[in-house]
């Protein structure tokens, strides 16, 4: 068994989320870390993650801001999230699962991730690198994360649904 380092440099972690019912709002999150744990051929067996989550970058300052607040995230008071596989199901070298524990502000929920293997090959410097794409879709409620205003056209400003959306790298052996 060893454990790889993601390559954030060559990763991202990324979510939308739906603006006055008709809009979507994208985002990201630029200061993570984490490992894979892999077997003897290179293959994803587990994942952690840490991410800062003031580091939110939704190219909007104002709007970043409102979500490092106790009406979002309360960033002075809950810094990281994180997740911890439980479980890896299905062919790790396709399509697969991987089941965890998300924990936002200080809450922790099961989540499952619909994750692809997209490919390994050589860098110029000699490394073998492994690339996954995941995707996940949580509900922010679930996490604490309710504030909302009420619009004129019906509906609210913020949506309830989080689409997140995860490509990654890591060097195998590094």
């Amino acid at each position: 068994m060893s454990s790889w380092s993601f390559d954030t440099a060559h990763s991202e972690i990324g979510f939308s989320i739906r603006h006055m019912v008709f809009a979507k709002v994208r985002g990201s999150f630029n200061r993570w870390s984490g490992t894979i744990d892999g077997d003897a051929s290179g293959a994803l067996t587990g994942v952690s993650a840490e991410i800062e989550v003031d580091s939110i970058d939704t190219r909007e300052a104002q709007r970043d801001t409102h979500l490092r607040s106790a009406d979002f995230f309360d960033t002075a008071s809950f810094p990281k999230m994180s997740f911890r596989s439980t479980a890896v199901r299905g062919d790790v070298n396709g399509e697969f699962q991987i089941d965890g524990d998300l924990s936002i502000r200080g809450t922790t929920k099961p989540v499952t991730l619909k994750v692809e293997y997209t490919g390994s090959g050589k860098d110029p410097w000699g490394n073998t690198r492994r690339g996954y794409r995941a995707t996940t879709r949580i509900q922010r409620a679930d996490f604490g994360l309710t504030w909302n205003a009420a619009l004129e056209l019906g509906g609210v400003l913020v949506g309830e649904a989080v689409d997140i959306e995860i490509e990654t790298q890591v060097i195998v052996g590094a």
